[in-house]
């Protein structure tokens, strides 16, 4: 037997067949850094167009975890997609450093400021802290494979950042957004402070919920809101009904909400022989009563909540009249659909109160005690007024119940104790007052939000949002550079002056300069008449400036950018505070679009918690899987909901990973010998197979890159791990097996099928190369050819162009999986060991003829059998035939039949010619060509 193992063309390639991600990132990581590529990048884009992704920082608080990796994975697919979409794309990653996470890790190790150390050293560990978390952040953010100038990225903390931060403010404050006045924060009694949201966890209490009567001061008045003629309910008194489960803050009650939409009703009922006359929710009537004790007699007239604003109210135990008023914060859940108003006491409340002009009141001191001049509960801790409170409701005949309430209710994450809600003086921003709000609504629509619910969202976040509270009494943050007038309360008449002073110390010495200032400094002879503002902005202050901050210094980036991307908490954080800011500023949007992406849940949709041991940790799935299976879930999950994760989940999309891995090395391994410059076959002198695939290719590409367009990446997953399992895997490299491995190596069969495999690989690792980076990179390194030093300094492969409309494909592929269904079938029945043990007939009228004949005597080659024949019949096939139903046509068949011929060991191929050359007995006449001659002659497969 003769050795024709030589003259096979198999594939070879130094690829590896293990991708061994894990082991190989970390390296690919320094190279990057070693070589310097982000900055390469940002010389070959220099004078391109510029899409400007804006990084919304992350917390310097602790490692990432996956809802961290999800957003820096999107971030980085979006930057480079636009790279490679012939932009300029430069990515400047940043954190939020200030705030109340940071200083409570540092009050664990050194206590409160003043315990073991004064406020500036307080701030100094602040400050290391937060750098130490950058830096290990910035270390896995890296490691994901996450391109960005990482060397010089935006800190808040900086004093440069800082300083640019005042100015800003100082813009504001002159465009006449900003002023002093009083909100309801939570406020601890033990703590004697106010509670940052991040302080407060919820904890579940025992309240006296009770139900009280606010009489109706002018029954004339109801008659006619409620459409009554005068007179009707004569002089016996009419109440309307609260529920509430803070007696306490009954005395800063100041108006009774409704809302304007709901149905309330007037009913007369009775307890005990008693009678009377409630107004109450038409919906909630039946359980209100219920939990009175009351049965109804009738109900005397209706109304909506609309009808009665205005309608004034007697205070239940003080001398003074309360108005009804309309909110949208009043809801049918409980109660009775009424909702007893303090302003000084809630955040609905107060956005309500504003709204209405109403007094915010606040009768309760730092220590939690009522003020003296209270009436009934003068001197009493909040606690203890509420059973004086209820035995005075009582006592008036206003109570109308009383039951213990088991709630969720806000505490001290200190000391574990129920806060309350307490008014105190604190700087805002207006949203009404020189259009802030208006303006971000119209600037809204201008927006692309991705998802499109998104405008709906933040619309209703700022339509509804009661003026910004921008002050914080905290050590760790950016000052509020003021000089407030001891008497009037006025600012300094040279504030943007001195607010510019201030920032020019600041960018030298950082914030401590302002702590650390004498205000004589600045003032000098009025220093006595002004006292100096000790509270820090809010947080949502320092990050919503970022595209200000970030801006002048780096006016590269300079906004409106394009795209802001976050998860979908932030149309209430980062989107928001943002376009606040902006609108502050300048009127308009600091972004031109949004992208909202979802939370991670485990595959059950379950909240990742240690508790459960559902918790995916990024550096886990690095250290193991590899980073680039991370990028790959992230890529093929729908991002507009929530996102599933878990072990098993990412196990499958490795499994996905090695078979798109596994196609690329298949076509490296077939590229082996080829130079493009040397053997690429002109488009024209393609075979047709190979047109079709090329076409194909290209087609997919134009798909794939709107795809990245429109930020759809899991279509682009979908696309590709289709084009490799089934138009490649399952159809074109299959069918090539034959052609590329026993026909001449230097011959134009095989150089044609090389020159599509190699644009395909262009194709494919610029396509790939967004989502799985490293293996992009690696791939890159093993095309042949000459090029640049990363594909990350490419632009799309300009694949060309190619008609393959000669022979009808899509036809032929269809009446190729009818043939397959009955290989199978014959293979399933033990019949035949391998399609090309069998051969194929097709049957078919006239009119398909040439459709299903185009490829002559190649069809074989097409269905990977020894034998295909296509025959013109009129009128019924042979018996054995049976309809090709795939072709959507009739008058098709096939007969699929195992062959007998003898079988060529060169190419496996069963043919009557195997042996008739006496040279190559074991053979068949198209391997003597190949092996001796000039190689077949292919057209078409």
């Amino acid at each position: 037997m003769a050795d024709y193992k030589s003259t096979i063309n198999l594939p070879e390639t130094a690829f590896p067949m293990k991708a061994d991600l894990a082991r190989r990132e970390p390296a690919m990581v320094a190279a990057w850094e070693e070589s310097g590529i982000y900055g390469k990048q940002r010389q070959v884009a220099r004078g391109r167009p510029r899409f400007v992704l804006h990084d919304g920082p992350p917390y310097a608080n602790g490692a990432i975890h996956i809802g961290h990796a999800v957003n820096k994975i999107l971030k980085d697919i979006i930057v480079k997609s636009r790279s490679l979409d012939g932009f300029d794309s430069p990515y400047i990653p940043g954190w939020d450093c200030h705030g109340l996470p940071i200083e409570l890790q540092v009050e664990k190790k050194h206590g409160r400021p003043g315990q073991k150390l004064d406020a500036a050293a307080f701030r100094a560990a602040c400050r290391a802290f937060a750098q130490e978390q950058v830096n290990l952040q910035r270390a896995d953010f890296k490691r994901l494979g996450v391109l960005g100038d990482w060397d010089h990225p935006y800190l808040t903390m900086a004093p440069r950042y800082e300083a640019q931060q005042l100015r800003a403010f100082g813009r504001i404050i002159e465009n006449g957004h900003l002023y002093k006045g009083v909100k309801p924060v939570h406020w601890c009694l033990d703590c004697r402070s106010a509670l940052a949201e991040a302080e407060v966890e919820y904890e579940e209490r025992t309240s006296p919920a009770i139900d009280v009567a606010f009489r109706v001061a002018d029954l004339r008045d109801l008659e006619r809101r409620m459409a009554l003629i005068p007179g009707h309910l004569g002089n016996a008194p009419a109440e309307l009904v609260i529920w509430t489960t803070t007696p306490w803050t009954l005395p800063a009650n100041q108006a009774v909400a409704l809302r304007e939409d709901f149905r309330y009703v007037l009913v007369e009922a009775q307890r005990a022989g008693e009678r009377s006359r409630l107004i109450l929710a038409a919906e909630l009537l039946d359980s209100c009563l219920k939990r009175f004790g009351m049965t109804p007699s009738s109900i005397l007239a209706q109304a909506e909540g609309r009808a009665l604003e205005g309608l004034r109210l007697q205070h239940p135990f003080q001398d003074r009249q309360v108005p009804v008023i309309l909110g949208e914060h009043v809801t049918l859940d409980a109660g009775t659909g009424a909702v007893h108003t303090a302003p000084g006491h809630g955040h609905e409340d107060f956005a309500v109160g504003q709204r209405y002009n109403l007094p915010v009141a606040n009768p309760v001191g730092n220590d939690g005690r009522f003020l003296p001049d209270t009436p009934l509960v003068a001197g009493l801790k909040v606690e203890e007024a509420n059973g004086v409170l209820l035995d005075a409701l009582r006592e008036r005949g206003r109570l109308v119940h009383h039951e213990p309430f088991v709630h969720s209710y806000p505490h001290c994450w200190r000391h574990k104790t129920p806060v309350i809600f307490r008014a105190t003086p604190q700087w805002f921003i207006s949203m009404d007052r020189e259009g802030l709000r208006q303006h971000a609504l119209r600037d809204i629509r201008k927006v692309q939000w991705t998802p499109e619910w998104g405008e709906q969202r933040i619309t209703g976040m700022i339509e509804n949002r009661p003026d910004w509270c921008i002050s914080r009494q905290r050590t760790w943050g950016v000052p509020i550079p003021l000089f407030v007038h001891a008497q009037t309360g006025e600012l300094h008449p040279r504030t943007r002056e001195l607010i510019e002073q201030v920032a020019a110390r600041v960018e030298r010495d950082g914030i401590e300069a302002w702590f650390s200032l004498d205000p004589a400094e600045l003032l000098g002879s009025e220093a006595d008449k002004y006292e100096k503002v000790k509270d820090v902005m809010d947080v949502w202050a320092d990050s919503g400036l970022s595209f200000e901050c970030v801006g002048a210094e780096r006016p590269e980036i300079a906004a409106p950018v394009d795209l802001y991307l976050e998860g979908s908490d932030q149309h209430r954080g980062w989107f928001h505070s943002s376009l606040l800011m902006s609108e502050a500023l300048y009127e308009r949007a600091p972004y031109r679009g949004v992208l909202t992406h979802g939370f991670t849940v485990d595959e059950k949709g379950r909240k990742q918690s240690k508790s459960l041991g559902n918790v995916v940790a990024p550096q886990k799935v690095m250290s193991t899987l590899g980073a680039d299976v991370l990028r790959l879930w992230v890529s093929a999950t729908d991002y507009a909901n929530e996102m599933s994760v878990s072990d098993e989940i990412l196990k499958r999309m490795a499994d996905s990973y090695r078979r798109i891995r596994n196609t690329v090395r298949y076509l490296l391994g077939n590229l082996h010998g080829f130079d493009p410059k040397r053997d690429a076959v002109p488009g024209a002198d393609l075979l047709a197979l190979d047109r079709w695939a090329l076409a194909r290719t290209a087609a997919l590409q134009a798909e794939i890159i709107e795809a990245y367009r429109r930020y759809a990446f899991h279509l682009i997953y979908q696309k590709v791990h289709n084009f490799c399992s089934v138009d490649l895997g399952g159809f074109y490299l299959d069918v090539l097996k034959d052609r590329m491995y026993t026909t001449p190596a230097a011959g134009r069969a095989r150089r044609s099928a090389q020159t599509v495999m190699h644009h395909i690989a262009e194709c494919m690792v610029r396509w790939l190369a967004p989502v799985l980076s490293f293996t992009a990179e690696e791939i890159w390194e093993f095309l042949p050819g000459a090029r640049s030093e990363s594909v990350f300094l490419e632009t799309w492969y300009p694949a060309p162009e190619v008609s393959a409309t000669d022979v009808e494909w899509p036809a032929l592929l269809q009446l190729r999986g009818d043939v397959t269904r009955e290989l199978e079938r014959l293979r399933d029945a033990g019949s035949i060991g391998a399609p090309l043990d069998a051969e194929v007939d097709v049957y078919c009228a006239s009119q398909e003829y040439a459709r299903f004949n185009a490829l002559g005597d190649e069809l074989r080659f097409f269905f990977i059998t020894s034998h295909a024949r296509v025959h013109r019949i009129e009128g019924a096939p042979p018996a054995d035939a049976l309809p090709a139903t795939n072709t959507g046509r009739s008058g098709v068949w096939i007969a699929v039949k195992p062959t007998s011929d003898p079988k060529c060991i060169r190419c496996w191929q069963r043919r009557p010619d195997v042996g008739s050359n006496p040279k190559h007995p074991e053979i068949c006449g198209r391997c003597v060509t190949n092996v001796e001659g000039p190689g077949e002659d292919r057209r078409y497969v």
